[in-house]
């Protein structure tokens, strides 16, 4: 049962994500998703500074451990697969680091706390930890687990994570519609995880 849960917690971490964000939403008055940051759902001094890491961080984090943990213990996957499983681990831990340590109510200050600081990084971590997991992915040769479908599908994936990153940083810049150019990244990244997920559920079945 708990192999099951593990197998398909990369899904379930996508739906996760998308109900919590909007649950949150709901309980942070005039909360913009498409203006602002994910993370001013728990930003300091925020309505939902305390509700929110209990909602979406930590049980998402527990998502992302499980399925990564699944994925490192494939057995006879190759070393791609397996360090892809320990990236997406790193993205859970990142996950709850991001969440223990809010981010600043300026999102732009010019004097970020430490505790801002430390969000950042940590949400760095959790994108290059979901960028690097498909590239490796993609030049796995493990068609066990890994068929050329996915491999293409993998490649789409990078590409539009990479694109709307792009454009993500162009809204913080210009400071219009940045949420949703950050939904669309990550968004980009947890389709990826929903896909490798449906994918490996499909070899036990």
């Amino acid at each position: 049962m708990l192999n099951i849960l593990a197998l398909y917690s990369g899904l379930l971490a996508t739906l996760w994500i998308v109900a919590g964000v909007i649950l949150a939403g709901k309980l942070y008055p005039g909360y913009n998703h498409a203006t602002q940051f994910c993370s001013e759902l728990g930003a300091k001094g925020s309505p939902t500074e305390n509700i929110s890491p209990l909602i979406n961080n930590y049980p998402l984090g527990i998502l992302f451990c499980m399925f990564g943990w699944y994925v490192t213990q494939l057995k006879g996957a190759p070393a791609s697969v397996v360090i892809s499983g320990w990236l997406i681990i790193i993205h859970g831990i990142s996950t709850w680091v991001a969440g223990y340590s809010s981010m600043d109510a300026d999102a732009y200050t010019k004097t970020p706390s430490f505790s801002h600081k430390v969000h950042s990084c940590a949400g760095l971590i959790l994108f290059l930890s979901l960028l690097v997991a498909p590239v490796l992915i993609i030049f796995s040769a493990s068609p066990e687990y890994i068929s050329t479908a996915f491999k293409l599908f993998s490649i789409v994936c990078v590409l539009a994570t990479l694109y709307f990153t792009y454009t993500f940083f162009n809204a913080i810049n210009n400071k219009t519609n940045l949420g949703t150019h950050q939904r669309l990244s990550y968004g980009a990244q947890l389709i990826w995880l929903s896909g490798y997920s449906l994918v490996l559920a499909e070899g036990v079945n």
